[in-house]
């Protein structure tokens, strides 16, 4: 039984096979498209995952799609005549997309297929909580999704059990945890849908000084998690922005400019919308917990992404057991949506281990052979040096303790926006300089964004506070004590950049915490082995580990995307599966930097 997944129209369109309930493949569009957040029909997503189940379009027997359009359409038609005539606008930019391809969902699924298909709609939030519930290794949980807005819910709770799920509270629109993050994402100067991360890594630089202003005049939280947002403070319901000038008033100005210099205004109000958020997210679970008497929770979301959030709740005690779905935003809806197809539509049982997941790490994008990638190198006549896995290990740590910046190139893509050793850029953790080098000559990014450690599984209460697994980076966690420095009083804003933190200054964020992923022999055997060999050099079993792509651009996919980027930043070696690229032995290029947009040098 063959069952297809799809997300789009929104953003991070994407594509998800499941075949008698197992996940064979699962891509984001945007790595074939090189559109960042790709919201199209995810036709090479889709592609992509036939040809790697070796299917053809007629093998297809149930499609599904993780939302119900036109109930979507209906609380965007309600929502408009709800605020005319400031909503008529909007609706005039927004209503020729939804007539023209967003309520013909069937019809490009047929057309895209070749063949009429049965095809099914579950909820927004119905997908979400699918993507967190069934692949997770728990036989009962409750279940939290939190997001911007679906249909007409942007949180829910509910509760799984086995084969079964049942959504039981929502919140709906335009009381949305989501939005409320996406528009301090926008009056910080950083883009909606992909900024929010950027937020959350620069609440450290600043004080919750204006928490209480939240609380008083935005949002009206009660003791369940539920809120209620004062709608003339925000635009997003109607207007083409998402704040009011009512905001400037009370936070003191008009939004920053996008790329303009941060200051500390910015710092402080990312760090209270960052701790309005929390607070929120453990009341939520806290409800979620009551409700269903489960303290195995699962999430997904957009909002499931705030790793630092999820941290806090796990530390919380209000959870036994935490488990997050790692493309956790709109992506994840398309495997969600087949997961509800095969287990709450067709009723087929669903067998759990109890320990491991079923994501498979999360590596479940196209892989290339050593075969296919000599072939194109010798074809382009590009310089490399090809070692077993006996001799490649030792020799790619021993570069990566030089300091060298590595480009690791290793097996399947990952699913989600999380780089997990299958397509990253890796390098010392030791180093003082490591942050600066890859946010300011690898990544061209803001310098304040913290760089993220892969640590042996096994080891990874050695390094962190954490005592147990993280294999998908989204759980931050302390630096252990033991391992942290004094440093000096006083500092404020961008002025705590560049202290030394730690023994492992290069993933410690200014607040001493590290977003951390475990690495597991089990589904990654390879990156694994290279973190080993690390480990035997220098006695630390960790590596710095951030996406292989440059600032704008999605985390590469073939060979060919790995070597552009390689060359086009100052990394200084590629490593293709076993074929090793140094940079000083490539032919000079000419480096066209115009592409490179301006960002924070402090």
């Amino acid at each position: 039984m063959n069952i297809l997944g799809i997300s789009c129209y929104y953003h991070d369109s994407a594509a998800a096979l499941i075949q008698d309930g197992n996940i064979i493949a699962a891509a984001q569009e945007e790595r074939f498209t090189r559109k960042k957040h790709d919201p199209n029909f995810p036709t090479n997503a889709i592609e992509y995952c036939l040809k790697e189940a070796k299917l053809t379009h007629a093998d297809i027997d149930l499609v599904c799609f993780y939302d119900k359009p036109f109930l979507k359409f209906e609380r965007i038609l309600e929502t408009y005549l709800g605020f005319v005539p400031k909503g008529i606008q909007s609706a005039w930019k927004s209503l020729p997309i939804w007539i023209k391809d967003k309520l013909w969902i069937a019809d490009h699924i047929q057309k895209q297929l070749d063949k009429e298909v049965k095809v099914i709609y579950p909820e927004h939030h119905e997908s979400h909580a699918a993507s967190a519930f069934f692949p997770s290794p728990f036989q009962q949980a409750a279940v939290l999704t939190m997001d911007g807005v679906g249909e007409w819910a942007t949180s829910s709770i509910g509760f799984g059990d086995g084969n079964k799920l049942k959504l039981t509270h929502e919140l709906q629109f335009p009381h949305s945890l989501g939005l409320l993050y996406s528009a301090f994402t926008y009056y910080t100067g950083f883009k909606v849908n992909s900024g929010e991360y950027k937020v959350m890594g620069l609440a450290p630089y600043g004080t919750p000084k204006y928490v209480k202003q939240i609380y008083d005049h935005l949002i009206d939280l009660k003791e369940d998690g539920s809120f209620a947002m004062n709608m003339e403070y925000f635009d997003f319901a109607a207007g083409l922005k998402m704040t009011s000038s009512k905001l400037d008033g009370l936070f003191g100005g008009a939004p920053r400019k996008s790329e303009s210099k941060l200051t500390q205004r910015e710092m402080d109000l990312a760090a209270s919308v960052q701790e309005v958020t929390e607070e929120i997210m453990l009341r939520m679970t806290k409800t979620a917990v009551k409700d269903t008497g489960s303290k195995n929770v699962c999430l997904a979301g957009g909002v499931a992404l705030n790793c630092v959030g999820n941290g806090k709740i796990l530390r919380s005690g209000i959870v036994d057991n935490l488990w997050i779905q790692p493309a956790a935003g709109d992506a994840g809806g398309a495997l969600g949506a087949a997961l509800v197809g095969w287990y709450s539509y067709l009723g087929n049982e669903r067998k759990v281990s109890g320990k491991l997941d079923s994501m498979q790490g999360s590596y479940l994008g196209p892989a290339f052979s050593n075969e296919d990638i000599q072939t194109w190198l010798k074809k382009e006549g590009i310089p490399f040096h090809f070692e077993l896995d006996d001799s490649l290990f030792d020799t790619v740590s021993g570069l990566l303790a030089q300091e060298n910046v590595v480009g690791w190139f290793n097996g399947r893509m990952e699913f989600g926006p999380r780089a997990l050793g299958g397509r990253s850029i890796l390098g010392d953790p030791r180093s003082e300089n490591m942050q600066k080098t890859l946010n300011l000559k690898i990544k061209y990014r803001e310098s304040f964004r913290p760089f993220a450690p892969s640590v042996l599984a096994e080891k990874v209460s050695d390094v962190f506070d954490l005592d147990r697994e993280s294999p998908y980076m989204l759980l931050v966690a302390p630096v252990k004590k033991e391992r942290c420095f004094d440093v000096e009083d006083g500092k404020s804003g961008m002025e705590k950049l560049y202290q030394k933190r730690s023994d492992l200054p290069s993933i410690t964020h200014v607040d001493y915490s590290a977003r951390v992923q475990t690495v597991h022999k089990e589904t990654n055997p390879r990156y694994y082995n290279l973190i080993s060999s690390f480990y035997k050099k220098t006695g630390v079993p960790v590596l710095i580990n951030t996406s292989f792509n440059v600032r704008g651009e999605p985390i590469v996919c073939t060979p060919e995307e790995a070597f552009t980027c390689f060359m086009r930043t100052e990394m200084d070696v590629l490593v293709l599966e076993n074929c090793i690229l140094y940079k000083h032995e490539q032919k000079a290029v000419t480096k066209d930097e115009s592409w490179k947009n301006e960002f924070e040098l402090d």
